[in-house]
């Protein structure tokens, strides 16, 4: 597969979302990723609905472009298998909780001395130290310990259960790569391995970003629709008469003025630059009856040409039709492995100069745990 990382070698161990949407990335990098996965023990994404031709799409779409070798890394024989596959692999990616690797003699101690170079990057909930790094957890518990949650949803409703795996993925999967390909260059500078840790409850704490500078050096206590970019401002999203929603991000005062101008408000144009609080909430109440008088449609159409900030709310099936996403490739057709394409999201970064293609699963290796002995 064309890409930046066609050198490199992946041994995957992970499973459900986090580990594979990671190497999902770095094969469609290019990488060679080839999926350790235990025959007695269903992936849930395997499993998990709706399904295509037989598959789950899930499964499909985090495991495209990928090898995969059924092993059962607790029978006799597979501890020399990986210690053989080691030697010719780059990095070594799991999920386990601590120590778990170490316990079946494949942990990064054990393999480092075959392969001094390797990269092992271990992505758990809380990471490999701390009173918590044997605790289980799920993305919305990671949110909550990290303080992102707190700060989210409605005053009165409370944080919502958010719509996309905001920890595992920009968290768990995002960070992972980037500490990998680090750990590369330190490689290629040093050549020395290195073990990189990631816990994705401290990528999430780390997300908090503008809100935790705030808190820990302002001393502003972050709460819903307490601040600007969190509903505290007229920032936030509006009902359209049709029920649906529009978005409104018009904080520079060129866009608020325009919104203004189209929404027949010109007289609120100072409270929408405004920082008191009794301002903001009279300037969002009358954004909100002038949006409610209009179809979704019918905004779109009035803001079209207009550069001010506001975009409609749309469903995924919309997102993939828009015409900037179709442009820039974000849905793609990836061989079912018969010759039919199944829609899949595209790979959202472009380089200059490689091609970054995805096929299906790609070829299995090994149907099941005899293939090991």
């Amino acid at each position: 597969m064309a890409g930046p990382l066609t050198s490199m070698k992946i041994l995957d161990f992970s499973t459900l979302l986090p580990g594979p949407y990671a190497t999902m990335l770095l094969a469609d990098m290019g990488a060679e990723v080839l999926r350790v996965e235990a025959p007695d023990r269903v992936d849930l994404t395997r499993v998990m609905p709706p399904h295509d031709a037989g598959v789950s799409t899930a499964h499909a779409f985090l495991n495209r472009g990928k090898q995969s070798l059924a092993l059962n890394l607790k029978k006799e024989g597979s501890k020399e298998k990986i210690l053989e596959l080691v030697k010719d692999y780059d990095i070594v990616i799991e999920q386990f909780r601590p120590g778990v690797m170490d316990r079946l003699g494949i942990g990064y101690e054990t393999l480092k001395t075959i392969n001094p170079k390797l990269i092992y990057c271990a992505i758990t909930g809380y990471g490999q130290t701390g009173p918590y790094k044997d605790r289980a957890g799920h993305d919305i518990n990671y949110l909550s310990i990290a303080g992102v949650s707190s700060h989210c949803g409605r005053e009165e409703d409370g944080p919502p259960p958010m719509g996309i795996q905001i920890a595992d993925v920009a968290g768990g999967s995002h960070h992972a790569v980037m500490g990998i390909l680090a750990a590369v260059i330190h490689r290629q500078q040093t050549g020395e391995g290195q073990f990189v840790d990631i816990s994705m409850t401290d990528a999430a704490f780390a997300l908090n970003g503008m809100a935790g500078a705030a808190n820990l050096a302002g001393g502003q206590e972050q709460k819903p629709e307490g601040a600007m970019l969190n509903g505290g401002s007229f920032y936030d999203y509006y009902k359209t008469q049709d029920g649906r929603w529009l978005s409104v991000g018009s904080l520079e005062p060129q866009f608020s003025a325009r919104l203004c101008d189209i929404l027949e408000l010109a007289e609120m144009k100072s409270f929408a630059l405004s920082q008191n609080p009794d301002h903001q909430k009279a300037f969002k109440a009358a954004l909100s009856e002038k949006i409610q008088l209009k179809t979704l449609e019918q905004w779109q159409a009035i803001f079209a040409d207009v550069d001010a900030c506001v975009e409609p709310v749309l469903t995924i099936a919309e997102a993939a039709e828009h015409p900037q996403l179709k442009a820039r490739d974000m849905v793609i057709g990836v061989d079912r492995g018969d010759g039919t394409l199944q829609k899949q999201i595209g790979f959202p970064i472009k380089f200059e100069k490689t091609g970054c293609e995805a096929s299906f699963i790609g070829q299995v290796l090994g149907a099941s745990n005899d293939t090991v002995g």
